[in-house]
């Protein structure tokens, strides 16, 4: 049974992907790290989309921050492979966002542990669907990445150089995997309307990134429809990076109004 994975998908633009494909008539895997949220969400998303196949796996990307959980990934292959579940495209979404990290003040295992997160566990997933892929003809893997792997941003040192990292995997793996019929390929939002938006009113209202030449920021539906246009309309397109940020990476400086 072919099938959608995508990870971090019990909150905000997961949610979005989900639904999306779900929508569009695709059977869909997804993950979460709290079992009792994974469970949730699957529930939620059955009654939602009855006619399509969904299923959640609870999965931690880390043992500890300096240690990937290779093994855990390892046994939720083995779990869809036992179940005939195929994945045909990896949307790889779930990430550490690093916030508040000060250089001289945060020790070295939170730069590792968003790394190790965002780079090392990513590349672990990416090997594990792609041996599959490789078997089955082909397949698609899509980065939720960052604006920010161009435009640095403050306090968050381990988030921007692990969404730098993420591209330069991005691109190895078009190389190493072209030759199988795997496309690789990235999208780049900028600011998101997400939970962190609706708590925190009065530092969205004034952060000069929700600034931008259309004068809107992303939800999670516009993240979504890139990702079902690598996924599902670029049959020939792979090693490319869509940025959705309203036009914020091309400004110089935002135009507060």
């Amino acid at each position: 049974m072919k099938s959608v994975l995508v990870t971090g998908a019990t909150i905000n633009t997961g949610v979005a992907i989900v639904e999306k494909f779900a929508s569009e008539g695709k059977n869909v895997v997804f993950t979460g790290r709290d079992p009792e949220k994974v469970a949730e969400a699957e529930k939620k998303y059955r009654a939602q989309f009855p006619n399509v196949n969904i299923l959640g796996c609870a999965i931690d990307s880390l043992l500890d921050e300096r240690t990937v959980d290779e093994e855990g990934v390892a046994e939720m292959f083995k779990f869809l492979d036992e179940k005939g579940i195929f994945i045909e495209t990896l949307v790889l979404n779930a990430a550490d966002q690093g916030l508040g990290q000060k250089i001289f003040e945060n020790p070295i295992t939170d730069f590792m542990k968003v790394i190790n997160t965002n780079v090392v566990w990513n590349y672990c997933l990416c090997e594990h669907a792609a041996a599959r892929m490789k078997e089955n003809g082909g397949g698609s893997i899509v980065f939720i990445n960052s604006n920010t792997a161009y435009r640095a941003i403050p306090d968050r040192v381990a988030y921007v150089a692990s969404k730098g990292g993420q591209l330069g995997l991005m691109r190895a793996l078009v190389i190493d995997l072209g030759k199988y019929n795997i496309r690789v390929n990235a999208v780049l939002p900028g600011m998101i309307r997400t939970d962190r938006w609706e708590k925190n009113p009065d530092f969205y209202r004034d952060v000069p990134s929700r600034f931008t030449p259309i004068g809107d920021v992303a939800d999670g539906a516009d993240i979504a429809d890139a990702v079902w246009y690598f996924a599902e309309c670029a049959r020939n397109t792979t090693g490319a990076e869509l940025v959705v940020d309203g036009g914020n990476t091309v400004q110089l400086y935002p135009i507060v109004k």
